[in-house]
């Protein structure tokens, strides 16, 4: 009971240590590490304090662990050990109330001192809680004077520091006027080097697209020069072999015009004279026809009086010598024409030979010449040909002219291609020597642009009264202050106001903005 009732000392409890009350086993039954022990009260009456007579039975326990101290409970709530003994207290009973009977506990209170008896009386009378409470009261109360004691030191001190606070809130005040001048006065400088930095960057990019579209311009030309130039080293041999080829073609088909024509002439005058002997032959054999026709007609005449005269038998013999003479001078006349005749008929067929033969000949010139006509016809149509080809083709005085002008107009490409390449390397040289320039600037541009957000920040700070801050203007529920001051920072200054120099402003949502994850808010939405 002294134990559950709050009881301290273990020598009251004439015990060598607190943890002599756990069991510390046996030959049948192992050690326990805890030991707990529950006082049931009746409080049907209500006369428990205020905090625990809400029950009409009060559960009062002390639970000790081995090496870990012990812990109370009321009700099942835990309490001080403080709240258990008050609460025995104000029942006049406790761990030490002399109701609570032991060994030697007679003796003691015979042989006790007025001072114990007091404390005897005192729970007798059923005071002895107020007494506990009024010495509690009387420990506050103390420890309130000295803490007003402290106090007082604490509110000199204080108004020690308020004062230094005071100066030193002036010096801020005056620090900060300066550093707001300071400020306007770095932001006009950096606003001064950012359009500086602009206008340098604009004149290099400048110099750098003059330089791109120069050096485009060089090759374009030197890429029309190189294309002439091919064009011109490509057609000049061409140009060439076909003048000597025409000029071969020409010469070789003048040569054997001439010629055809020559056998063209000799095989006319070869026809006209084979012509005129054929004429000529032709006249003697009809010349010789007829007299061969006079002679057969002579010698029918003849023979015709012969029989007339023997039919008549003339005697006369001079008629008959005469007769005779006239058919033997007939005769001879007769043989001589035959001869003639064969011989003419001999020559003839000689000349008839010799015309069947020469009209083989005519065909064979004939043919000969349809085939060299056609031969003509074709050397006519090459020779058109080759004069249209040749006519075509640029005298050779021109063609020289242009062939000078080809390698005058590629010495000028090679000379604009050097030009152009020596451009390309100067203009890339420059292009390099802007770079970094370029670079520098764009660097200087962005730390001068990081600067001129962050002045305007600081101006819009400083200029609260004209543009209240976004944090005075806005409400947010219970629970999200600190989400909110960790997610806007040092832009819970900026105002809501467009006029200010930072602001801010609600942005739509973009077609590649990223999509929220699911289950988180936008900041619009707070």
């Amino acid at each position: 009971l002294r134990r559950v009732m709050g009881e301290s000392s273990y020598k009251n409890m004439r015990a060598s240590g607190m943890d002599d009350v756990i069991f510390s086993g046996s030959g049948t039954r192992p050690a326990r590490n805890t030991a707990e022990v529950t006082l049931f009260l009746d409080n049907s009456d209500r006369s428990a304090p205020s905090a625990f007579n809400d029950a009409d039975e009060l559960q009062v326990s002390r639970r000790i662990e081995r090496e870990a101290g012990s812990l109370y409970r009321i009700n099942g709530k835990e309490a001080r050990a403080k709240d258990v003994q008050l609460l025995f207290a104000d029942q006049s009973t406790g761990a030490r109330s002399p109701s609570m009977v032991g060994q030697g506990r007679i003796g003691e209170l015979i042989q006790a001192k007025p001072q114990a008896r007091r404390a005897l009386l005192e729970e007798a009378a059923g005071i002895s809680g107020l007494h506990t409470r009024r010495h509690e009261a009387e420990l506050r109360l103390k420890a309130a004077e000295q803490n007003l004691e402290r106090l007082d030191d604490v509110v000199g001190e204080l108004e020690s520091q308020i004062e230094s606070l005071k100066r030193q809130a002036r010096q801020a005040s005056r620090f900060k006027n300066l550093s707001a001048d300071i400020r306007k006065a770095e932001a006009t400088l950096l606003h001064l080097r950012w359009t500086l930095a602009k206008t340098q960057e604009g004149e290099a990019r400048s110099a750098l697209a003059i330089a791109t579209a120069l050096v485009g311009d060089r090759a374009a030309a030197q890429m029309a020069a190189a294309r002439v130039q091919g064009i011109g080293a490509h057609r000049l041999p061409e140009l060439r072999d076909a003048e000597a080829a025409a000029a071969a073609a020409f010469q070789r088909l003048s040569i054997a015009k001439t010629q055809i024509e020559e056998e063209a002439g000799r095989i006319r005058a070869r026809q006209l004279e084979l012509d005129r002997r054929l004429q000529q032959l032709d006249g003697d054999i009809v010349r010789e026809e007829r007299m061969v026709r006079d002679n057969a007609d002579i010698l029918e005449r003849l023979a015709a009086e012969e029989a007339a005269l023997n039919t008549e038998n003339a005697g006369a013999a001079d008629r008959e010598a005469s007769t005779r003479a006239a058919v033997e001078q007939a005769a001879s006349t007769l043989a001589a024409s035959e001869a003639k005749l064969a011989g003419l008929t001999a020559e003839r067929a000689e000349a008839a030979a010799s015309r069947n033969q020469i009209e083989r000949t005519l065909r064979d010139t004939a043919e000969r010449r349809d085939r060299f006509a056609r031969q003509l016809a074709d050397v006519d149509r090459e020779l058109s040909d080759i004069a249209s080809r040749v006519a075509g083709l640029p005298d050779p005085a021109e063609k020289q002219v242009l062939v000078e002008q080809a390698l005058a107009l590629l010495e000028e490409t090679e000379a604009a291609a050097i030009a152009a390449e020596q451009a390309v390397a100067e203009a890339r040289t420059a292009e390099s020597a802007a770079r970094p320039p370029v670079q520098d600037a764009k660097a200087e541009l962005a730390r001068i642009e990081t600067e001129a957000r962050t002045l305007a920040k600081i101006l819009n700070a400083a200029s609260g009264d004209l543009f209240p801050s976004v944090l005075e203007q806005i409400s947010v529920e219970r629970g999200y202050e600190t989400a909110l001051g960790a997610a806007l920072g040092e832009d819970l200054d900026v105002p809501l106001d467009r006029s200010a120099p930072v602001h801010w402003g609600q942005s739509e949502v973009q077609p590649g903005d990223a999509a929220l994850p699911e289950g988180i808010k936008s900041l619009a939405s707070v």
